[in-house]
């Protein structure tokens, strides 16, 4: 049986004939209608000289038994046997573009269930459950990894690394014969993950180029995979990465595989946008426009007192904020990072009537109230610990080193995991809040379950997820932000029970045009939190204007994490302009297409969002350092209907480029009537700005015939 389905511009041929696992025969571009049988037969290659006497079908879970000697899909044995693996597909069932597959091996006394889609919006994903059918002995999972083939046109491999305060940093290099393998041990997603792992034609950009590109949805260890045989085989996968006999199967017993998606696309723009559609289809996907948030880190840090923090939400009120977020020191013995993680009470010595006058006021502002956590860690120096140092993940011999001054509870212990529900349960019943910013902040290393000691990362991913899915059927009203260290766990494992991420706790500017930008990879703009820090960055130390600042957090969910109190009453005036600014354009920019120009010069960023009917745009033009060019010349504005009229014009309070020249541009003042073909292949001058600025320009769509 050969299937052809198509959705969203993208063709996925599955060749589910005879009882071997399916195999990919197409994956990329719409291919109309075709003749399957013939587009299979021309795929066919010859035998190679000293090979297998007959071609190796390479299926989405690759084995060695069908002559793959490449990483194998299942890796695993029962006491050193059932290491190879002959899957006998004993049932298919379509349903739409799904497909469901039954599978089994006899000798190995093992069963499998493969389920494979192509979403509406033109993602593949799939996933594949291993179950154990032997009625008398353990089997060990030591991976499970899917795999999609991609083309010998993709030739360039492009993936991200990155670090606290520096996350998604892009790294490419040559797809070559062998294995690009990324490993990740970290515990959680981890700021240097690959997040998107992509394979496309040479020199691929936003908007040009073939793309293929796999995300692993889970929120733990796990490992991507670039391969590229000498057979001319190439193919991307992934999966969780268990520790040693992390996952063992007892008779009966089953193991699946977070998804893998597969995003296809002409440049990283197309690919990403798949990931945006699918986000924005689903029926948890936040709806109501991203309220303006406060966050009071930044801020006061440690230091809650009532008429400080009522002081400051005043001020936040007056500028349009919408939602007041109380970060880290609000809980008993928490006067610094040194204590107190896991005593989720209000702290009676700072907070005697408890949190009721500061949630009172703040409501009574007109904000929403949210409350910063970090369930899944415990510092030593805690009343929590110390009545239950046995909930502590650890090898059952030893403390694993401390980082930040805390250790991980076992939620796979279930009176943790009980004690953990119980508290947030309680603080979201006692008190009126609509927001937790859920923080993660160290990586799970020696992470045991106590007392036995065996690797517990696998269970602390699934009972972290349960926690979620536990506290959101208690309190389906309340948001809750995925922060880990910032942006160190970014995965749509985490976004199937969460509404947002944290995607640095850097708010420099410039670096968060890095991080933004790459983190639009995977996730649209209102997924990602982005606020307006103070003039001098917290975590680098540069000095920013304030429009520079919050034109960064613009394109994103807008927040602001700055003492305002502070603040110069210009300051105030001028960012309330901004947040007026970011509530026009809300629906906009978190319900329309993310472009990013290929500009040649890397010293100018063009990036924006368009609706999704090409009627209006917003684009900011970003400095990012000084350029070889002066001035630097046009700019190109993808995106738009090729057809149409915009009138294309500054858009306040983003139309003040400072810059070393008196002299304005001549069109800037009244602005230019082009049409979107015209926009895309010549363009506009940009002006000469000094470094770290940026200018925002947008095009509206006008009758034609005028």
């Amino acid at each position: 049986m050969m299937l052809h389905w198509r959705a969203g511009g993208v063709s996925l041929v599955l060749d589910c004939s005879g009882t071997l696992l399916p195999r990919v025969v197409h994956w990329g571009a719409d291919l109309g209608d075709v003749s399957l049988a013939d587009l299979a037969l021309a795929g066919v290659p010859q035998r190679a000289s000293n090979g297998l006497d007959e071609v190796v079908p390479v299926s989405v879970l690759p084995e060695q038994s069908a002559g793959w000697v490449g990483t194998p899909g299942l890796a695993g044995h029962r006491e050193g046997t059932a290491f190879s693996t002959a899957f006998v597909v004993t049932g298919l069932e379509e349903d739409g573009r799904r497909l469901t597959v039954a599978a089994r091996d006899a000798a190995a006394g093992l069963a499998l269930r493969l389920g494979l889609e192509l979403t509406d919006a033109g993602l593949v994903r799939q996933r594949a459950t291993l179950t154990n059918a032997d009625p008398a002995s353990v089997f060990t999972v030591d991976g499970l990894l899917p795999t999609l083939p991609v083309p010998a046109e993709a030739t360039e491999l492009l993936d991200f690394t990155g670090r606290h305060l520096r996350e998604r940093i892009p790294q490419r290099q040559p797809f070559t014969l062998g294995t690009r393998l990324r490993e990740n041990r970290r515990g959680r997603t981890g700021a240097d993950a690959s997040i998107v792992l992509a394979a496309g034609a040479a020199g691929f950009g936003f908007g040009a180029g073939e793309v293929w590109g796999i995300h692993v949805a889970w929120s733990g260890n796990h490992r991507t995979l670039a391969e590229r045989t000498p057979t001319g085989v190439s193919l991307l996968g992934g999966g969780e990465l268990p520790l040693a006999g992390e996952v063992r199967l007892a008779p009966g017993e089953s193991y699946g595989s977070p998804w893998l998606y597969g995003s296809y696309g002409r440049g990283l723009d197309e690919l990403s946008g798949r990931f945006h559609r699918h986000l924005r289809a689903r029926p948890r996907h936040p709806r109501s426009p991203r309220p303006v948030i406060v966050n009071t880190w930044e801020a006061v840090y440690f230091d809650h007192d009532l008429a400080r923090l009522t002081a400051l939400a005043d001020v936040a009120a007056r500028v349009g904020a919408e939602r007041f977020v109380l970060d880290d020191g609000w809980f008993r013995h928490r006067r610094d990072d040194h204590a107190g993680l896991g005593d989720w009470y209000v702290d009676e010595t700072v907070w005697p009537k408890g949190l009721h006058p500061l949630v009172d006021h703040v409501r009574g502002l007109g904000l929403e109230f949210g409350l910063w956590v970090e369930p899944e860690m415990v510092n030593p120096d805690s009343d929590l610990a110390r009545a239950h140092p046995d909930w502590i993940l650890s090898t059952g011999g030893r403390m694993p080193p401390a980082a930040r001054h805390q250790q991980v509870l076992d939620l796979g212990h279930p009176a943790a995991y009980d004690y953990l529900l119980e508290r947030l349960d309680a603080l979201l019943s006692e008190y009126d809040i609509d927001y937790l910013k859920w923080d993660h902040n160290r990586d799970l290393i020696d992470a045991g379950h106590s007392p036995t000691g065996r690797a517990g990362v696998h269970v602390q991913t699934l009972r972290l997820y349960a926690l979620l899915d536990d506290l959101r059927a208690r309190h389906p009203g309340v948001e809750i932000e995925s922060c880990s260290s910032g942006g160190s766990r970014v995965d749509l494992g985490i976004l199937e029970r969460t509404d947002r991420v944290w995607a640095s706790d850097c708010n420099d500017a410039l670096e968060r045009q890095h991080i933004q930008r790459w983190t639009g990879t995977l996730l649209p703009p209102e997924m990602i939190g982005a606020h307006v820090g103070p003039t001098v960055s917290h975590t680098t130390g540069r000095v920013h204007t304030l429009d520079f600042r919050a034109g960064t957090a613009l394109f994103g969910h807008f927040g602001i994490e700055w003492d305002l109190t502070a603040a110069t009453e210009a300051d105030r005036e001028r960012l309330a302009e901004w947040v007026r600014l970011y509530k026009e354009l809300r629906g906009l920019l978190h319900g329309g297409t993310v472009v990013r120009a290929d500009h040649p010069d890397p010293a100018l960023w063009v990036h924006g969002v368009v609706a999704p009917d090409r009627s209006d745009a917003v684009y900011a033009l970003v400095a990012m350092a000084t350029g070889v060019a002066s001035p630097p010349g046009p700019v190109r504005l993808p995106g738009l209907e090729p057809d149409a009229l915009y009138r294309v014009e500054p858009l306040a309070p983003g139309d003040r480029p400072a810059g070393p020249t008196p002299d304005a541009l001549r069109w800037w003042a009244g602005g230019v009537e082009l049409t979107g073909r015209a926009l895309a292949a010549a363009g506009v001058q940009a002006p000469v700005q000094f470094p770290e600025r940026l200018a925002l320009i947008r095009a509206t769509r006008r009758p034609l015939g005028r």
